[in-house]
Order: C-alpha cells, then structure tokens, then sequence
C-alpha cells in the first residue's frame, strides 16, 4: 500500500501498564460465547499473586504492540498500571501501536525484523496463521501456560487451545471470552429522511442516500474509505448480499487478498475459490456497485492516502456511513447522540439473516520468538487478561477521570465528563484480548445501540470452519504471490477504480492463476476435509 503512518510508540520511564466459538466440548470446561458486556458483579479484586517459583529480583522492562492508536489519556493510564505491575511482578510495560493504516505492512516487517519486543496482538484476521508458520511467534505449551498464567487458563477452555495450533503447536494466547459481535454499517437519520428511506433492507440500495449526503454535505465524501479496514469493507457488505461471506480467505486471513473460501451459508463447508461460482458473479455483482459509486463521485478517490477510519470520521461530518462491528461503535453512537446525530444501525448479516460467532483465536496475544522475558511477560498478561482491577483499568482507563462505578452498578461517565471529550474511551486501546465477562454494563450506551446488542445472539450461528486454522508451510510462496496479485489487481475492484469489471476480472483470473491459486485451492481442501472429519 502507498504513505505508510509511523508506529506510535509510548514510554513511560518507571512505573506501568495493563489492557469463531467452537461447538465441541472441552474435556474439564464448557466451551461458550459469552456476552462481551457481563452483568457479573465481580467487584473485589482477584489475588494478583505471581506464581511462588518466579523470581522477581531483577526489574523487567517488557515492551509490547497493539493495533490502532493510543489515546489521548493513556500515558495516565499506563502509569497508574505500571504502579501496579512494578508492586506485583516488579515489571514495566512499554506500549507501542501500529497504525490501522500499516498494518499490512509494518506487522509482518516487525515479526521478520527479529526486533526487540516481547508481545504482540494476535488474531485470526491479522495474519495469524500465515506469521506462525513463518517463526515470528514463540511456541507456547500448555504446562508453561498453566505455570505462569494460572487466572487465564482456569478461565480458558481446552478447545481454545485447540483453535490456536498451528502446525500443532500453539503459537498465541486467545481470548477467554470470544466476542459476541457482528458487523454493522452506522447511517445518519438527518440524511435519510432528506433522501426519503425510513429502513435500509440492503446495503445495495443506499444510492439515494450517498446522492443525498454529497448533495447537502458539499464537504463530506459519502463512502470516505481508509486504507486498510475500510478499503474492502463496502465491497464485503455487498457480497454478503449473495454468498455468507467468511470476511477473509482461508489461505492468508487477509480480508485485503483473493484466495480460498467457503460459503459461511452452507453446512457441508464447501471450499472455493473466489473466482469460481457463486462467488464470482457475487464479486463481480459488488464490483459493479463500486464502480457506480466509484464514478459518482460518492468514493474518495484514493483511499490509500487516507489513514482514518470511517467510524473516526463520522462524528466529525467528513464521511456519512460509519464501518465497524456491533462493539466497536458503541462509542462511535454514544458520540453520535451527544452531538444530536441520530443514528440507523444496519447490520451485515449473510442471505440467510445470520452472522458467524467469532472464534477464541479473534482476539489474543502471542510472545515474540525472540523475547528474553518469556515467564515475566507471561505473568504480566495474566494479570491483563484476567485480574479485574487491571481489566477495568486498560479497558476503561482511570476511575474517576475516565469512568464511574454509577449507583446502580454500571459504568459511567465522570461529570462534566462526554464520551468525545473522555481521553481513554472504552475499547480504544487495543487490549481487545481481555476477559470481557469482568466488565459491567455500560450506562452511556444509547437506546438504539441497546436495541441492536439483544438481538446479536440471535444473529449468531456456529459455522463448518469454527476453529479450523490453516496451515500454509507447503503453499506459502503461492499465498505469499496470490497476497501481491490481490494488492495490484483485486484492491482497485474493491473500491471501484477499474475501466471495466469484465476486463478487471479476466486480468485478476489469471494472475491469481499463475500465483498458484489452484494448488493453494487443493491444500486448503485437504487440511478443511481432515477438520471436518475431527468434528464428527
């Protein structure tokens, strides 16, 4: 991708820091999707005791990596949980973030690079699979885990271990608390009523509303894309309409590549190539939309020079349709409300009105392959994951600065204190990976958004490949040029900048053809066909 955002770094010199569900049963714990707001009243803090062996003599600097931003407040933030750290484990934190703008490219460079570092965010949409299998990651095992996070694997079910083996060996920590979440696409109500629609049935059918935001907002783009999230994101609401799209290729895991898939509407987990039917005329139905937003002026031209997502922009009038999921825009909504925009929230679901749950391995944390502070990083992130005083401070950030605890036991705002101005909003971050069954219920969440969070369990349903990672050893050149094809090819489709979708697919077609798309299509039923058969 072209212009790429430096990675933030944050130090704070003495004292700091904190921040698709499988159906099988583990053999000693219930496998669950729990709610990513819990009603749990867990208010006494959890023994922050290390493991009596660990030898804490020696101060620990351990350095770290996020995705995103850090906000406003969190040099605050990390000094109060540096304070805590130091006092129970006689360990630092530095945090550093790599932008949403570079992750495609900074993330895998670090990893390679053998830098300096001891953790960094892991997921099954951020190239997990494909880092694994390239040695970026330490290789963790289940006595190590057990020895130096006791709170997080007595909160963590087998199966979760299970989702994360790679080649079979784990490579990163999940989450003990999978998100219950699904995609969604934010409108302005102000903008709909001008354009005359009352609902939004399907996100094809917006037209009339992009005409109308760049009518009566000369200033904003109506689709205002960034680079990395956004770029694929309208494109994948629209295949949605035709297929269950699974949101990123088996292969890669880059929702940014073509590659290997599997229609998330059908039980037999059947596995295609994007270019292969019915995922191609779904591609090319997208495609053709994007176009003829593309040409209409309703698309910043070049979203590769953008670095800020569309649920950033929102607030601020420079785009009208905000692109997330159904936790990350709580905030966006709540700033929405206090500046009088209404909201219509729509979510993305597949043909048949459901959507994916989200695996263990969504959110999680891997330990650098070269990290010299393996056994105190450990017991670091068990008190991240899974102590209650640190969870509610890198989630929340600073009682009484950044929230309250209000009389009926949810959290709240200080006074004079607004979701915009607040410096350390909820889940703005990164510490995605945390046990979200210790938050309590959020008091600034708006009617609306409360509407659209009861019915997400409803929307969820299990999928073939729940839990399947792949592994790419013997086909990662193939992967690693089908990646390079898609970032020439397949990302101007997405956005609508091609002369012809025809012509665009007959090029990307053969490309992805002599990348050796056919030969990753034959691995990847192999390793699908060998999971599916485990399940039984």
């Amino acid at each position: 991708m072209n212009g790429f955002k430096m990675i933030t770094r944050l130090t704070i010199p003495a004292v700091f820091l904190t921040s698709m569900v499988l159906s099988a049963c583990s053999s000693d714990k219930e496998d669950s999707s729990p709610s990513p707001v819990a009603t749990a009243g867990q208010t006494a803090a959890a023994n922050s005791a290390a493991p009596s062996s660990s030898d804490h003599s020696k101060e620990v600097k351990l350095v770290g990596y996020l995705l995103g931003e850090a906000p406003k407040g969190m040099p605050a933030v990390m000094e109060a949980l540096n304070a805590k750290l130091k006092k129970d484990i006689n360990a630092t934190v530095e945090i550093n973030y790599i932008g949403w703008g570079d992750v495609a490219s900074k993330y895998p460079l670090l990893l390679a690079s053998g830098g300096d570092f001891d953790f960094i965010f892991a997921a099954d949409w951020n190239f997990y699979v494909s880092e694994a299998t390239k040695g970026g990651f330490m290789k963790l095992d289940e006595k190590l885990l057990k020895t130096y996070m006791p709170k997080h694997m007595e909160k963590l079910p087998a199966a979760a271990l299970r989702a994360a083996k790679v080649n079979g060996n784990v490579f990163m920590i999940p989450t003990s608390t999978p998100d219950r979440k699904v995609n969604v696409a934010v409108f302005r109500k102000d903008i709909m009523d001008k354009a005359g629609l009352k609902e939004i049935k399907k996100f094809s059918e917006i037209e009339p509303y992009l005409a109308e935001a760049k009518k009566s907002f000369p200033d904003m783009i109506p689709l205002n894309l960034e680079s990395q999230y956004d770029l694929p994101t309208p494109y994948q609401h629209l295949l949605n309409e035709k297929v269950g799209w699974p949101g990123a290729p088996i292969d890669s895991g880059d929702p940014l590549a073509q590659g290997i898939v599997f229609n998330n509407d059908d039980p037999n987990g059947k596995i295609y190539s994007m270019l292969e039917e019915p995922f191609l005329s779904a591609q090319k139905y997208a495609a053709g939309v994007m176009k003829d937003w593309y040409d209409k002026g309703y698309i910043n031209k070049n979203p590769y020079a953008n670095k800020v997502r569309s649920k950033d922009n929102f607030v601020t009038g420079k785009t009208s349709i905000a692109f997330g999921n159904s936790i990350d825009m709580a905030s966006v909504i709540t700033s929405a409300k206090e500046k009088g925009i209404e909201v219509y929230i729509k979510p993305m679901l597949y043909p048949s009105g459901h959507a994916g749950q989200t695996s263990w391995v969504n959110n999680g944390i891997a330990l650098s392959a070269h990290t010299k502070n393996k056994e105190r990083a450990l017991e670091a992130l068990d008190l991240i994951m899974e102590d209650p005083s640190y969870v509610n401070l890198i989630y929340f950030g600073v009682e009484g600065k950044n929230y309250v605890v209000t009389s009926d036991g949810k959290i709240g705002l200080p006074n004079g204190v607004t979701n915009e101005t607040n410096t350390y909003p909820p889940d703005a971050a990164g510490f995605w990976f945390v046990n979200k069954d210790l938050f309590k219920p959020m008091a600034t969440w708006t009617d609306t958004y409360i509407a659209l969070n009861n019915k997400i369990k409803e929307y969820l349903v299990p999928y073939p490949y729940l839990g399947f990672t792949f592994n790419s050893d013997t086909i990662k050149t193939e992967v690693a040029n089908m990646k390079n094809v898609s970032t020439q090819y397949a990302q101007p489709i997405y956005f609508g900048a091609v002369k012809s979708v025809d012509e665009a697919f007959t090029t990307l077609d053969s490309k992805l053809k002599a990348a050796g798309i056919d030969k990753v299509k034959a691995e990847v039923e192999k390793q699908a066909a060998a999971f599916l058969a485990s399940q039984k």
